[in-house]
C-alpha cells in the first residue's frame, strides 16, 4: 500500500505533497529525523492523505495534486 499525503507548515504558511508505503515513518523523518528541504519548515501537520494499492498509482495522483487544479484542491483543504 502507499500513501499520498499533503502536509501545512503553519509557521511558513506552505504545503507539502509526496508518498510514501510508510506514512508513519516518513512524517516522522519531515518532522524530526529528516535535514533535506522540509526541515526548514517544521513543523509539518497532516492535512490530507489518500491510500493506493500500487506505487504507479500512488505516483499518478501525486503528479496530478501537483498540476494547477490539483494545488487549487490542496489550497481547499483546511488546516
Amino acid at each position: 500500500m502507499f500513501s499520498v499525503y499533503v502536509l501545512y507548515s503553519l509557521s511558513f504558511d506552505m504545503h507539502y505533497t509526496g508518498y510514501t508505503s510508510d506514512l508513519e515513518g516518513r512524517l516522522l523523518s519531515h518532522n524530526k529525523l529528516g535535514n533535506g528541504w522540509t526541515s526548514k519548515y517544521r513543523p509539518w501537520k497532516l492535512i490530507y492523505t489518500k491510500i493506493f494499492e500500487t506505487k504507479s498509482e500512488a505516483l499518478h495522483y501525486e503528479n496530478w495534486l501537483k498540476t494547477g487544479v490539483g494545488r487549487t484542491f490542496i489550497k481547499s483543504l483546511p488546516h
